[in-house]
């Protein structure tokens, strides 16, 4: 492996550790859990991993484990420090017992199924330390949800005398991750399942997880190369970037990259939602703003995008939903027609009428782009969808009939972005260089412990890593029923930006200041090496959730 100078060094940064896992272990038992909503529901699907209690590590005296092999997955999307989570839980259980062993199972949950696995020696390990990407063993969207994997996954687990698993991936992924310890528990199998939390897009956060691994270091990337188109905007003066940013289902990235940068304008999804905006309010909104700017001179700004905005336009939102279902259920005769044209038209004379007005009403670019192949879960693949360049031309248009109106007196000239894969898999910050670490020794103590069903949680991130209170709470805690490819299935709730959250009210103090003044901040690339204060800094987001 050819290495750059950066990651050399990075190889011998050592990640910190909360005090309770600095030695041995004991394990303090809190209150019995009950799921987020649906209990009833929850509790009858998941009668054997419901209820258990939260789980908070505190020091405690050496005890001697036996010796186990375990197997790690890495699920879904790259995340910055998925790397960290497979050596913190490598180091933990040689900690535990030099005679574990860790298997990686190749390319994402399909890899446990197909038997495709290497063994994780400290070798290998020691090559990815302290790196971005998940390219120690793959990834993958695989999901686990059919009783033959289940039962496939066991003979390959008892051919390499693995009896516990852990699953680092985002909600969903962790949801079969708990359907997977439930049915593993009823049947006796032996096999425990820990789950860890993993999405860039910060919408798996609750109570007992403050944040999922990756959102700080991608969004640290993210509001770098913003800020450098702002300074760019700001030295041309002439252009309007329009930045669309990751996030299908919350704002998290977007909020967090406004209060890190001050861009003129952030559409916040959750807000459009319940304020029961339009397509069109969103275009006049951002209009005003830039006929505003352009009175004073200012031909130029920068709009921060949310991914899924259109799944939040309420009208747009009942329009993908019956999509959605439709092509659930419809999509070998979709898929047999040849024409886009043809395509729209058997969709739009099968939906409500409500929808088909506003489906008829789309630009054929965007309806096309709405009945393009879904993503596993079944949801449409927002990320394909051109939001971006879709708000520059209505805002265009709606220019254009304001200057004739003379409403707007300057120019408008828009630059598309989208910035997505760059921020996935960067060289993880301090924050999630440790952060990741903590969480990978907690799922091994947790595995120690005999706990199936269970989440690593790292908590109280704001204070010093020593501080840090790590433990385990059960994935059951976090599910409610959601409908998933037209049938209600148990899934974890998503977190969504909350308009009563100390982050989106700290950032509506400020945004028609920033919309009509030039307070770019230019944040500048992740710092590795320096003072505390500039390179173990967390998200404005945590700082503002837990002042």
């Amino acid at each position: 492996m050819i290495k750059s100078p950066l990651q050399i060094a990075r190889e011998s940064y050592s990640p910190k550790l909360p005090k309770s896992l600095q030695g041995s272990v004991k394990i303090v038992e809190g209150k019995e859990t009950e799921s987020v909503a649906d209990q009833a529901d929850i509790k009858q699907l998941f009668p054997n991993t419901y209820g258990m209690p939260l789980l908070t590590f505190e020091s405690g005296d050496a005890t001697s484990v036996s010796a186990k092999n375990v197997g790690v997955i890495l699920s879904g999307g790259q995340a910055p420090g998925g790397h960290n989570v497979i050596s913190g839980i490598f180091d933990g259980l040689k900690k535990l017992n030099p005679d574990n062993k860790l298997y990686g199972f190749l390319g994402g949950p399909g890899g446990l199924v197909d038997n495709d696995y290497v063994e994780l020696t400290a070798e290998l390990v020691d090559h990815y330390r302290n790196t971005g990407g998940f390219d120690i063993i793959g990834s993958g969207r695989t999901k686990l949800e059919e009783e033959a994997q289940y039962e496939q996954a066991i003979v390959n687990c008892k051919a390499l005398d693995i009896t516990a698993l852990v699953i680092i991936g985002g909600d969903d992924s962790n949801t079969n991750a708990c359907v997977l310890a439930e049915y593993y528990k009823a049947k006796g199998a032996g096999i425990q399942v820990i789950g860890v939390p993993k999405t860039i897009d910060g919408d798996l956060k609750n109570e007992m997880v403050e944040t999922s691994f990756g959102f700080d270091t991608a969004c640290k990337v993210y509001s770098e190369l913003i800020g450098n188109i702002q300074r760019d905007a700001n030295s041309a003066k002439k252009y309007w970037h329009f930045i669309k940013l990751m996030g299908r289902s919350a704002s998290h990235i977007g909020l967090e990259c406004a209060l890190q940068t001050q861009p003129n304008i952030c559409i916040i999804s959750e807000e459009v939602e319940a304020k029961q905006q339009t397509l069109d309010d969103v275009v006049t909104y951002i209009a005003n703003i830039v006929a505003e700017r352009a009175a004073k001179g200012d031909n130029f700004g920068t709009a921060l995008i949310p991914e899924g905005l259109v799944e939040f336009i309420p009208a747009m939102k009942k329009l993908i939903a019956e999509l959605n279902d439709f092509l659930a259920h419809n999509e070998v005769q979709v898929g047999a027609l040849e024409g886009n044209k043809e395509k729209r038209d058997f969709v739009a004379e099968r939906i409500s009428d409500e929808s088909r007005e506003v489906f008829v009403s789309l630009p054929n670019s965007i309806a096309n782009q709405l009945m393009l192949d879904r993503d596993p879960h079944g949801n449409v693949q927002v990320s394909l969808i051109e939001t971006e360049k879709m708000l520059i031309d209505m805002v265009k248009a709606k220019l254009k009939k304001m200057k004739k109106a003379g409403e707007f007196k300057g120019k408008f000239k828009g630059q598309p972005h989208f910035f997505g894969y760059e921020g996935r898999c960067a060289a993880p910050s301090n924050f999630d260089a440790d952060y990741c670490y903590s969480l990978g020794n907690t799922a091994a103590v947790l595995i120690a412990e005999g706990k199936t069903g269970y989440m690593a949680s790292v908590r109280n991130l704001i204070a010093p890593s020593d501080e840090w209170i790590a433990g385990g709470v059960p994935v059951t805690m976090m599910m409610n029923m959601e409908k998933r490819h037209g049938a209600m299935k148990p899934v974890i709730q998503k977190a969504l930006v909350r308009l009563d959250g100390a982050p989106y009210k700290k950032f509506l103090e400020k945004r028609e200041d920033w919309a009509q003044n030039t307070k770019y901040v230019y944040p500048g690339p992740i710092q590795y090496f320096g003072p505390s204060e500039v390179c173990d800094l967390t998200t404005k987001t945590l700082k503002y959730e837990q002042e």
